[in-house]
């Protein structure tokens, strides 16, 4: 084993793992984790929840005493999630405690199906928070058009936000924008700046997924040669923009207020085709003040055999731009990519939360206790 994850953090990488279950909390494996390969975050979403509970290792008796109370499967659903969430926030308190907040955190996502209304997603984000009651959680908001309101309101109440299915740089301006928005809230309300926390999670594997079969169609050398770079491209230039934002007047303004940068998250980091190096998601997107969540078996080969080379973004903006230039060159639409990859994220994230949904109704009706 190397210590390349302690060279990624080192270099200003804070290590998260995508990943949560119960089993991972009540076996110390989540505790072993923070201890020996630095994570020092978690990440969950629908599909994470689906697999956790439609495996039902650690949830039986949970189930069993919902069952009995005969609650709502949404109510199941928020109970059974919440608890992992409040779990995991306080074995990573410690954490949260030695970074001033900054690191520490647990993510949880509001309902998918509520993505694209504005007024829900802030109703539920309010509720999470309430119901996890942990100050080391973020609630994670999908950055669509409906999304980016919502940001601006909840980060106005002063509550920590995730911000997830982040594909196009127009959109993470938006994202970025609607932080700063919500920061002026909160200030002009009176809260304390200092305790809002932000991440904007841009996803990166899909981008190269698409591009790249858009490419293969093409099938010329050209088209070929650039597979495995439009991924790279697009968050290192996400990474451009965040420090022109947090360079301007505006972030003077609020970071004179004690305010949080808004860090950029790089999601979707598992290599999706095997003929890239597993590790190229976190070992070619290093930079200061960035978080990298990564599954576990990301994690594993970047502790095994990541080669950690110092900062792999801060330099490379002309070329990611020209590699962008050639990809639209070749007539692939970027707008018309990362458009498809948000409508397809929220598509998978509510396909999941359905399936689970279903799964968790059943367990109910199997464990009901039966009348008289």
């Amino acid at each position: 084993m190397t210590d390349a994850l302690k060279r990624l953090s080192d270099e200003g990488v804070a290590i998260w793992l995508d990943d949560l279950s119960r089993k991972r909390i009540t076996s110390g494996n989540l505790a072993e984790l923070i201890d020996e390969q630095h994570v020092v975050g978690v990440t969950t979403n629908p599909s994470i929840f689906q697999k956790a509970i439609s495996s039902g290792d650690g949830y039986e008796q949970q189930l069993t005493d919902l069952a009995t109370r005969k609650v709502t499967v949404d109510e199941a659903i928020r109970m059974i999630t919440t608890a992992d969430v409040r779990d995991a926030a306080d074995i990573l308190r410690p954490v949260f405690d030695a970074t001033d907040g900054q690191d520490g955190r647990v993510s949880i996502e509001v309902d998918p199906r509520l993505a694209h209304h504005t007024a829900a997603t802030v109703a539920e984000a309010k509720q999470l928070a309430w119901l996890v009651d942990r100050p080391n959680t973020l609630i994670k908001i999908p950055a669509t058009k409906a999304g980016l309101p919502a940001i601006t309101e909840v980060i106005g109440k002063g509550i920590s936000v995730n911000v997830t299915l982040i594909f196009s740089l127009e959109r993470y301006r938006e994202v970025m924008d609607a932080y700063l928005a919500g920061l002026e809230k909160a200030k002009a309300a009176g809260l304390d700046l200092s305790e809002i926390h932000s991440v904007a999670s841009f996803f990166v594997s899909r981008v190269d997924t698409e591009i790249d079969k858009r490419l293969d169609a093409i099938g010329t050398d050209g088209a070929k040669a650039l597979k495995g770079k439009a991924a790279l491209a697009n968050a290192r230039l996400a990474y451009q923009a965040y420090e022109e934002v947090f360079g301007s007047e505006r972030w003077a303004a609020l970071d004179r207020a004690h305010a949080n940068k808004q860090r950029p998250l790089w999601a979707s980091t598992g290599v999706k085709d095997p003929a890239y190096k597993d590790t190229l998601y976190v070992v070619d997107l290093v930079a200061p003040g960035t978080v990298n969540t990564m599954p576990e078996a990301t994690l594993d080969a970047t502790a095994d055999h990541g080669e950690v080379t110092g900062d792999t973004i801060t330099g490379t903006y002309e070329q990611s731009r020209a590699e962008l230039d050639a990809v639209a060159a070749l007539g692939i639409s970027y707008d018309d990519v990362v458009q498809l990859l948000e409508d397809e994220g929220v598509e998978k994230f509510e396909a999941s939360w359905i399936d689970l949904l279903n799964s968790t109704e059943a367990e109910l009706k199997r464990l009901a206790p039966s009348e008289g």
